[in-house]
C-alpha cells in the first residue's frame, strides 16, 4: 500500500487554476410540512462553510504538505472574502482576480438528518477584464510550478485553458486536467486527464464492454496527446491509460458517505505524487486511497498526509 510522503511533498510546488467557489452547509432537523407548500421544514441548527471548486483542489494539496498557489476569480463581495480567510487558513497561497461584475460562486446545501434536501447556486460568467488579467497572472505564476492542475467546473475561469496548456507545455510543465463538458478539444497537450465514467461518456458515448471501454479511452488520449488519461470509476476504482497500455487499481471498500469533492482529492493527491517525481502507477494508487478516504466525510473535505500513512 502506498504511503504518502511529506517530506517529499514539501519540497513540490503546484499552481491550481480554475473555477472557485465557496460551499455553505445549512445543517438542520426537520419534522413537519409547510403549511405553505408540500415541502419540509428545516430548523437550522449549524452553519458550515467550506471552500470548493478548484479552492478545494487547492486546500487538498496543501493539506498534503506541499507548497500550493491557487489563481482564480471571486467578486467584490462577502463570500469572496470569505474564501480568501479560508485559503489563508488551509497554507494556500492566494492569487485570487477579484472581478466587481460579478459575484463569487456560491453553492448553498440544505442538510437535514443527513439527507441533502436542496442546492441553491448563485453564479455569472466572468467578466472578460478578469479573465484577462488572470491570465496575465498565470503567465507570471506559472515559472515556479513543478505540476499546474487545471480544475474545470465549467464555470467560466478557464476560458483560456488552451493557452495556459500550451504556455505551461512550453516551460515543461505537468499539466494534470479535471475536465467539464463535451469539448476536450481545448485540453490538448495536458499531461493527464482525470474524468469519471459519467464525463467521459458524454465525450466517447457508451461501452458495451472493457475492451471496448479501453479502445475508446486509448484512442482519445491519442488524438488529445495526452501521456496518460485517469478514469475514475466510483466502485470500480480507477483505470489508467498510457502509451504502455492499462492498468486498474481496486477501489478501497469503505461506506460512502458524501461523494462531494472526491474528484478534487483524487487530482490533488495525484497531482502532489507526481510534482514529487513519483511514476503514474504508484500515484494513481495513493490518490485511489484519498478519494476512498474522503468519501467517508461530509461534505467537501480534505485528506491528509498522515491520513495516508
Amino acid at each position: 500500500m502506498e504511503k504518502a510522503n511529506r517530506d517529499q511533498f514539501s519540497k513540490a510546488h503546484l499552481l491550481v487554476v480554475g473555477d472557485v467557489m465557496l460551499d455553505r452547509y445549512w445543517f438542520g432537523d426537520t419534522n413537519r410540512i409547510s403549511p405553505e407548500a408540500p415541502v419540509p421544514v428545516v430548523q437550522v441548527g449549524k452553519i458550515d462553510e467550506r471552500l470548493g471548486g478548484a479552492a478545494n483542489v487547492a486546500r487538498n494539496v496543501a493539506a498534503l504538505g506541499a507548497n500550493t498557489t491557487i489563481l482564480g476569480i471571486v467578486g467584490d463581495d462577502e463570500p469572496g472574502k470569505r474564501v480568501v480567510e479560508l485559503l489563508k487558513s488551509g497554507g494556500v497561497d492566494s492569487q485570487l482576480e477579484i472581478d466587481v461584475n460579478v459575484p463569487t460562486i456560491v453553492k448553498l446545501r440544505v442538510i437535514a438528518r443527513q439527507q441533502q434536501l436542496i442546492r441553491l447556486d448563485f453564479e455569472e460568467t466572468p467578466s472578460e477584464k478578469a479573465l484577462a488579467h488572470k491570465l496575465e497572472r498565470f503567465e507570471k505564476l506559472v515559472g515556479a510550478a513543478d505540476v499546474v492542475i487545471l480544475s474545470d467546473y465549467g464555470k467560466g475561469a478557464l476560458g483560456q485553458v488552451a493557452h495556459m496548456i500550451e504556455q505551461a507545455r512550453a516551460q515543461n510543465k505537468v499539466i494534470l486536467v479535471d475536465p467539464k463538458g463535451e469539448d476536450y478539444e481545448k485540453y490538448r497537450g495536458a499531461t493527464v486527464l482525470t474524468p469519471n465514467r459519467s464525463e467521459l461518456r458524454q465525450v466517447v458515448g457508451k461501452w458495451t464492454s472493457e475492451e471496448d471501454l479501453t479502445n475508446k479511452a486509448q484512442a482519445l488520449r491519442k488524438s488529445l496527446d495526452l501521456q496518460a488519461l485517469l478514469l475514475t470509476r466510483s466502485e470500480e476504482g480507477m483505470s489508467l491509460y498510457t502509451e504502455v497500455g492499462v492498468s486498474h487499481v481496486k477501489a478501497q471498500a469503505r461506506e460512502v458517505f458524501d461523494v462531494s469533492g472526491a474528484g478534487d482529492t483524487v487530482i490533488a493527491t495525484l497531482a502532489v505524487a507526481l510534482a514529487a517525481k513519483w511514476p503514474l502507477e504508484k500515484a494513481m494508487a495513493l490518490a485511489n486511497r484519498a478519494g476512498g478516504i474522503v468519501v467517508g466525510k461530509l461534505g467537501t473535505a480534505t485528506v491528509t498526509s498522515e491520513e495516508l500513512q
